[in-house]
């Protein structure tokens, strides 16, 4: 699928993103969770990194080794000046995928990962991907790997929403059936945590964001 619409939209948000979203409570403990989890040294990544801040920062610091892939290059410019110790690449989640440019057997295979943040970066796609999505991050794990997945609950399919002056679609669930879809791609959730938040300086108004530590099944 063309994704080159939603790049854009982050292209042209930027830096902005992190002022909008100033309070980030839920990802910064669903991050200390991966960050504590994992053994030292561990490699993460992250899918849809956007500015580096906080994901990265926090597992970096922790002394884990970080790759975060994003298909927008203004904010993967962001995250390389936040992170200087991280590796970035321009990519797509369907890169990621068996045969794919930085899946397993690509030119540019990223290997196995101890651990993966996605936060927010499904939900940018359509519904019919998502489960694609999250057995292709299921085989990048390794065994028993770890997964912090969020999501915005919403009953909605490939959405046309505002979002800090651009367009940009989203899809979502309702939290029982977000379980029902990430345990089907071979993930045991063990943790789950819920938001209510609202970006600063709009008037959009609050929405729930669900967290939920996961655990790579054989």
């Amino acid at each position: 699928m063309d994704r080159a619409g939603q790049a854009e939209a982050f292209d042209a948000i930027g830096d902005r993103y992190d002022e909008a979203f100033p309070h980030k409570e839920g990802q910064v403990a669903v991050g200390r969770w991966l960050a504590e989890s994992l053994a030292p040294g561990s490699r993460v990544l992250d899918v849809g990194c956007g500015t580096g801040l906080p994901t990265v920062r926090q597992l970096t610091d922790a002394g884990h080794e970080v790759v975060g892939i994003d298909i927008s290059p203004g904010m993967l410019t962001l995250a390389r000046e936040n992170n200087p110790g991280a590796a970035f690449h321009r990519a797509d989640l369907a890169d990621l995928r068996p045969g794919g440019g930085y899946g397993p057997g690509g030119a540019h295979d990223l290997g196995r990962f101890d651990g993966i943040a996605a936060f927010f970066s499904l939900l940018m796609l359509p519904r019919a991907e998502i489960p694609h999505a999250l057995r292709t991050l299921h085989g990048l794990l390794r065994p028993e790997g770890l997964l912090g997945l969020a999501m915005v609950e919403a009953d909605v399919d490939d959405f046309a929403i505002p979002f800090l002056g651009n367009t940009i679609r989203v899809s979502g669930y309702l939290r029982d059936e977000l379980r029902q879809v990430v345990g089907d791609a071979g993930f045991e959730v063990t943790g789950e945590e819920s938001h209510a938040y609202a970006p600063a300086s709009t008037d959009v108004p609050p929405e729930i964001q669900l967290f939920l530590h996961c655990r790579r099944r054989a």
